[in-house]
């Protein structure tokens, strides 16, 4: 756990799992994803489900998940099993820090199976077809852009994937707002960590009741805790030396061979960004077929920043919202490879054994620039190559911040990576 510096929830469980607050092999969070697919499957396809493969499938993800080691190969083994659900289903993932799980999750499905995750950014061309509050959170204002007007006006389920669920009322805010614009009868809530109360899922059941629904919840852990008082919040001395030279930038635009959107983005002070968003990065909504068009991207790009690498140990950074694909791409660059991805999520330092963070770096939003992002638990040194993955383009000038604190943590150098689809000015192309 750590202290959050937040007045709605003082608290967060720092996750070994997730790639978001500790840098962690990629498989680990692709594995995790792929572990809740595996429970969906069992949930939906109890009759039809060969049981002592699902068995040992879900044994291999267990394992993977606490022996890190084995992650890649229990990944790759509920992959190659391409499981089918008995129905379509539509997993939505939140923002920010479940946009990856969710999609790892849905990825896990050979067909049938659709996602999209919600987004805090303002794209003034696109219409949010659902909107709802994050009550605990730093930033409330969840946005669902949806390319497909089909996409949720159907009557499959709805899976909602969250990192963790604690008192459940990001999903029940959800659920309503969903219900009222485009009504169903079943909905899933996933998370790696389920830690509601009694009252808690009791107002699951009332939401039943209320709306004429049904509501399963699924995790990977199911708990229950008590917090009391308020965390004793001290001012940390800066650890570690400073280094006796920055490491090097380089920019490079890597071309990924995938669509992009002809859409803006608009920050809290009006200032807009002209450059395209990614398309397939499942803020705009995907479905199956889009998958192996994903799959090609993230091995040509994986494939061109391999050869860029220069030392044994590197870390492939995601940058907010971001997640899914940096964590894929890193996947494939060979051995000593290590993933996370900044957040807008402020938490307390601490170096301390039994406490989830220790170092943490603050700096203002590249996307929007009355926002903090923070790097958490990256020592200088640590790394010898950073590589930092941006889906869109973004003025030096304002990814600058975050790039300077990255050059004094890399210790040979750091690579801004700009994913686009065509040939672009101000860097080097590959």
């Amino acid at each position: 756990m750590a202290a959050r510096i937040n007045k709605k929830r003082s608290f967060l469980f720092v996750s070994k799992v997730l790639g978001k607050h500790i840098p962690v092999g990629p498989y680990t969070p692709l594995l995790s994803g792929a572990a809740l697919a595996l429970l969906l499957y069992l949930e939906m396809s109890a009759d039809g489900a060969d049981r002592s493969i699902m068995d040992k499938l879900m044994s291999q993800a267990v394992h993977g998940l606490i022996y890190p080691e084995f992650a890649e190969e229990a990944y790759h083994d509920l992959l190659d099993a391409r499981l089918v659900l008995p129905q379509p289903v539509v997993f939505i993932g939140f923002a920010e820090t479940a946009t990856a799980l969710g999609h790892s999750m849905y990825n896990m499905f050979a067909g049938g199976a659709s996602y999209i995750h919600t987004t805090r950014e303002n794209i003034p061309e696109l219409e949010s077809v659902v909107t709802f509050e994050e009550e605990h959170s730093h930033a409330v204002d969840h946005l669902c852009y949806a390319l497909n007007p089909k996409l949720l006006s159907g009557t499959e389920p709805i899976v909602l994937v969250d990192d963790e669920i604690t008192t459940g009322n990001t999903a029940i805010n959800t659920i309503r707002d969903i219900q009222s614009k485009f009504p169903r009868q079943e909905y899933v809530v996933a998370s790696l960590l389920d830690w509601r109360s009694a009252a808690n899922i009791q107002a699951y059941r009332d939401l039943e009741q209320e709306l004429g629904i049904r509501i399963t919840a699924l995790s990977l852990l199911q708990g229950s805790i008590k917090v009391t008082g308020t965390p004793l919040l001290k001012p940390q001395a800066e650890s570690g030396e400073e280094p006796a030279a920055l490491a090097e930038l380089v920019t490079t635009y890597v071309r990924d061979g995938l669509e992009r959107l002809q859409v803006t983005s608009a920050d809290a002070l009006g200032i807009v960004n002209l450059s395209p968003y990614l398309k397939y990065s499942g803020r705009f909504g995907l479905d199956s077929a889009d998958n192996q068009r994903i799959d090609e991207g993230v091995s040509r790009v994986a494939g061109q920043l391999r050869d860029l690498r220069e030392g044994s140990r590197t870390l492939v950074m995601g940058v907010g919202e971001f997640m899914y694909l940096p964590m894929r791409i890193a996947a494939e660059m060979g051995e000593g490879v290590s993933y996370q991805s900044s957040t807008r999520s402020p938490i307390h330092p601490e170096r301390r054994e039994d406490y989830g963070v220790h170092s943490a770096a603050a700096y203002p939003s590249a996307g929007d620039t009355e926002i903090t992002n923070f790097i958490y638990n990256v020592d200088p040194g640590q790394y010898d190559d950073i590589f930092v993955l941006l889906e869109r383009d973004v003025p030096r000038q304002r990814i600058e911040p975050m790039t300077d604190i990255l050059q004094r943590l890399a210790a040979n150098k750091v690579h801004l990576i700009v994913l686009t689809s065509e040939p672009e000015t101000g860097g080097s192309r590959i």
